[in-house]
């Protein structure tokens, strides 16, 4: 049975052309041939040029994720095998791999899916039902390529529980491939030492893409009072306890959060300067503010007040509140770092946005650095969804 193809309307696939990978539902013309959802298809532009193949799914308004752009290409083991060596040689170049993003998706050539390493464990995220069927070739290569340089894995875990997998027409879940392990993980970042909770931890249980921005933070926390605001599991609270801070107070709702957060604390002996609050940080800014507080460092690592367009006017509202909020908390010639990961508030509305902010409560600002996500987790031009995190930090001066 021949393979089917699929046919773009006369100016479509205007993303694919300038190099993404997505083509959506109402830029197709026509689909000839027979197929199932998750089959690889050929491409053709509206005159019959051939433009690559990728895995159709016709649950999801991304109609086809594009796997290759040469026409001839089969989509083999060899084919995942070079795209799972290139990803970690790029890794090898860019960052500490002792834990890192292996494989983003898009940004790696491989739509769909996303593979962390902690330590000596692989942790699965699979979106897609093409690249579903592939996921299993793809952690058997990704296994012999880290073997070969004396990494084995201990074992590999699936958080496939995101809930767009359901526009896929898939099923969410979680849980071993291959044999069980305790995944109750420890790594090192930046010096600092975590507990990784792979099973019940957020997203893949770590946010490994602000690996270097925590590493910025270091230099300005010495000596310094700091805040860390939706501090997680306690990360850029303890780059600033490392790094010499005097004191530091990391916020979060989540009460496992906190607790895990306390739990690294004791791990890098230190909870005589890092201590953590359980507490909702829209409540409690204007309480510290209420009480006089000031601090040297406050940093806003806040989680995505928009996931989609729609709700990208209730997120500017809500940036603009914890950054004022913020603000008022930095001492004179103090320093705020804030940052935004929605892919949808974009570098040109968050910037406009702490603008806003800054002058609401009167403060100047003098940038000290603009930073994106860490090299693991690159952004491929022309795939806008590869560039979501967005982070400054400033030196907060009070007008005089």
């Amino acid at each position: 049975m021949g393979e089917a193809v699929v046919t773009l309307k006369k100016g479509e696939g205007r993303s694919l052309k300038a190099g993404g990978l997505w083509i959506y539902d109402n830029e197709i013309e026509t689909i000839m041939g027979t197929f199932a959802d998750g089959d690889i298809v050929a491409v053709h532009d509206f005159d019959g040029y051939r433009m690559g193949r990728g895995f159709i799914n016709q649950h999801s308004r991304i109609r086809i994720r594009m796997m290759t752009r040469d026409k001839d290409q089969q989509i083999d083991r060899d084919f995942l095998e070079m795209r799972v060596r290139d990803a970690w040689a790029y890794r090898k170049k860019t960052v500490d791999t002792s834990s890192c993003r292996v494989i983003f998706g898009e940004a790696d050539f491989l739509p769909g899916i996303v593979i962390d390493k902690f330590s000596d464990v692989l942790v699965v995220e699979s979106l897609a039902l093409g690249i579903d069927r592939l996921k299993q070739d793809i952690i058997d290569c990704l296994r012999e390529v880290l073997a070969e340089d004396g990494i084995p894995i201990r074992g590999v875990y699936e958080r496939s529980d995101a809930k767009v997998r359901l526009q896929e027409g898939m099923e969410r879940y979680k849980g071993f491939i291959g044999e069980p392990f305790d995944t109750n993980v420890e790594i090192t970042e930046n010096g600092v030492r975590y507990l990784v909770d792979v099973r019940d931890g957020q997203k893949t249980g770590f946010f490994l893409d602000q690996k270097y921005n925590r590493l910025a933070v270091q230099k300005l926390c010495r000596d310094a009072k700091v805040l860390d605001c939706f501090t997680h599991t306690g990360s850029f609270a303890l780059n600033a306890g490392i790094a010499g801070a005097a004191s530091v107070l990391g916020v979060d709702a989540s009460e496992s959060a906190v607790l895990q957060a306390s739990k690294n604390a004791v791990l890098n002996h230190l909870q005589d300067i890092v201590r953590f609050q359980c507490a909702d940080v829209f409540d409690l800014l204007p309480r510290l503010e209420a009480e006089g507080e000031q601090y040297d460092v406050v940093i806003l690592d806040p989680p995505a007040f928009t996931k989609s367009r729609n709700s990208v006017k209730n997120a500017v509202r809500g940036y603009r509140e914890i950054n004022m909020r913020g603000m008022k908390l930095v001492k004179d010639g103090g320093f705020l770092a804030t940052c935004s990961c929605s892919h949808f508030m974009d570098y040109e509305l968050f910037t406009q946005t702490i603008a806003q902010a800054a002058k609401s409560v009167h403060c100047r600002l003098r940038q000290v650095e603009y930073r994106t996500q860490s090299p693991d987790h690159p952004i491929l031009w022309s795939a806008d969804e590869s560039y979501y995190l967005k982070f400054y930090i400033f030196q907060v001066r009070r007008e005089r």
